[in-house]
């Protein structure tokens, strides 16, 4: 059973539940590194790893943040030593992990894990207009049940304790052209704009208009908070 925490954005759900200052961090699927550099800001020693090697020479070469480094690497295969970090954290990358590879990325989490450490996951549920809007042009629902059934099934299995908060974010665009930008402008999602720029796509989208003129779009969100890797 979820507890719901209401509507938040991401960096709010993050700071109501845990505290990162002094902690060392791992931030797998990192992407541009958003995150990661929030967690730097938040006073954690963090090391974001991205399996793409476009994205991770991107954030390689980015201007330096105090407390932050990049490098390429799969979550199945993580470049730290048993028990060596405070936390790990799969911000909206766990289902984007293969499903065949999900369960390792879990196990490859907990071995670096130090015996009070934690897992923290954040991702989308397959409900809201957000998920209405995306399931167009990249239809995830595959992935995102499979993520939360090996947060599950895997995830629960390897530590000792595990809940579970819900939360509602809301995601806002200027214009139909901020969307097209956002979706294909990243080497990780590999999205044509072909198959974004649909009559069906724009509709649902105009749908979304606010009176301010922007456009918003709810998306729910699940936190899985997995504390202490079991030993062995």
């Amino acid at each position: 059973m979820a507890t719901e925490l209401g509507e938040k954005s991401d960096l709010d759900v993050l700071d109501h539940l845990i505290d990162v200052a002094g902690l060392r961090v791992v931030d797998v699927g990192c992407g541009g590194g958003r995150f990661s550099v929030e967690l730097a800001k938040r006073g954690a020693t963090v090391i974001g790893v991205e399996p793409d090697p476009v994205q991770a020479e991107k954030n390689r070469v980015a201007q330096a943040v105090p407390g932050c480094t990049f490098i390429q690497s799969g979550g199945e295969t993580l470049p730290m030593a048993d028990s060596s970090q405070d936390a790990v954290f799969f911000f909206y990358s766990m289902h984007h992990v293969p499903l065949d590879l999900m369960a390792t990325v879990i196990g490859e989490a907990a071995r670096v894990l130090r015996p009070e450490g934690f897992l923290y996951s954040l991702e989308p549920l397959m409900t809201g207009s957000s998920f209405a809007l995306q399931r167009f042009y990249n239809d995830e629902t595959e992935m995102r049940t499979a993520a939360q059934k090996a947060l599950h099934d895997t995830g629960d299995g390897l530590f000792t304790e595990a809940a579970r908060y819900t939360s509602m974010r809301s995601t806002r665009h200027q214009d139909f052209e901020a969307l097209l930008a956002q979706v294909t402008g990243v080497s990780y999602n590999r999205i044509a704009r072909e198959k974004v720029d649909k009559p069906e796509v724009r509709a649902i989208f105009e749908a979304g208009k606010t009176d301010a003129g922007d456009y918003a779009f709810d998306q729910p969100m699940l936190v899985t908070l997995l504390r202490g890797p079991k030993a062995g």
